[in-house]
């Protein structure tokens, strides 16, 4: 387990959480915006993590590795599509996002990215559990290409200190 809270009665949080995604969206678009933009960050991180039950720490991990945190990253993709953001929000996602009211140019914030971040890696938490696989599900559903990702966000929680190397001695 890498957070404190149990995806228990996740289907019923995660519909919730979609009607009220553009709210706590523009509420973050709010903060970072009446203060300063690295306390408000950190922030986003927390508030995000904590509305939808999901870690944290995973999703700087995922900042870190996806862009270093780079709010105005962007990233065009050898299919077509494009990543937007510090967590590289790709394009895929962009009529779900506008459906909830969420423009897809509102992802070049620091606190918005996190917020839609932090809603749809609680999608892949309601589908597989709060494990491995749904951190890795967050980049790719094909399991050599989740697996490699969830590996590398491991890499960088354990050279953070956030996570434990798992003993092999018997």
């Amino acid at each position: 387990m890498l957070s404190n809270h149990s995806p228990v009665a996740a289907a019923p949080l995660c519909r919730r959480s979609r009607h009220n995604l553009l709210r706590h969206a523009y509420a973050a678009l709010a903060v970072s915006l009446l203060c300063g933009a690295v306390h408000a960050q950190e922030d986003c991180f927390n508030q995000a993590a904590a509305y939808q039950g999901v870690n944290p720490s995973v999703l700087r991990a995922v900042a870190w590795f996806e862009s270093k945190g780079d709010a105005s990253a962007i990233n065009r993709n050898a299919n077509g599509s494009i990543d937007v953001g510090q967590l590289q929000i790709n394009s895929i996602h962009f009529g779900d996002l506008a459906r909830e009211g969420v423009p897809h140019r509102a992802l070049t914030d620091p606190c918005v990215n996190v917020y839609v971040a932090a809603w749809l890696l609680k999608q892949k938490m309601v589908k597989y559990g709060n494990t491995w696989r749904a951190i890795g599900a967050y980049h790719s559903e094909s399991p050599k290409l989740r697996d490699a990702y969830a590996r590398s966000i491991q890499k960088i929680l354990v050279m953070w200190g956030e996570l434990q190397v798992a003993s092999n001695s018997q």
